[in-house]
């Protein structure tokens, strides 16, 4: 995809998939090496990411907005965002694993993440992977809507007071464990069960 100034930001923003856009110049040394080893990462990589050209020549507007001053550059935009990138030629080994914990999926993570705060505290995560991950992209969509990672099974009022109090893990989880051996929304359960 070639990006120009007009359509940057609705290609960024409107992308599904996570975006990595590699700035450039026709005339720099560097970037005519680094431009197959994306491409060629882009096709190991297939459908995770799009591929995305901006020649600095071509995007003044877009490259003085991300402070380009060096080329090549690479940024990755995931929902819209620049998550991180770098500058420069690199081997593409290290780019490819760069690039593939960048993509790690964010259900990944945080199943982790949730499983260590499980741990933690003498419980676990519900042992059905289909309800776990379930309940993980309700979180994450909180997540992209709110802002916060909201408990799916709880509603979002708009009282931030109140709303805090429903952040994953939620103030009630640890007594709706004690009490009925799990969690409302069911992704923590007693280690019993």
């Amino acid at each position: 995809m070639q990006l120009t100034d007009e359509n940057f930001e609705k290609e960024i923003l409107n992308s599904s998939k996570p975006v990595l856009v590699d700035f450039f110049a026709t005339w720099c040394g560097p970037c005519s090496v680094l431009q197959p080893i994306l491409e060629k990462i882009s096709e190991d990589l297939e459908g995770k990411f799009i591929l995305a050209k901006a020649n600095i020549d071509e995007v003044p507007v877009t490259s003085q907005k991300f402070g380009i001053n060096v080329i090549p550059t690479i940024i990755l935009f995931k929902n819209g965002k620049n998550v991180s990138g770098f500058s420069g030629l690199r081997p593409e080994g290290i780019i490819k694993e760069w690039l593939e914990n960048m993509l790690a999926e964010d259900s990944e993570k945080l199943i982790k993440e949730y499983e260590g705060y499980a741990k933690s505290r003498g419980f676990k995560l519900n042992p059905d992977k289909e309800i776990t991950a379930r309940i993980i992209k309700g979180l994450l969509g909180n997540e992209k809507k709110h802002g916060k990672r909201f408990c799916p099974c709880r509603r979002v009022t708009g009282n931030e007071e109140e709303d805090l109090k429903n952040v994953c893990p939620c103030a009630y989880h640890l007594e709706e464990i004690e009490k009925n051996g799990h969690c409302l929304c069911q992704l923590f359960v007693n280690q019993r069960e």
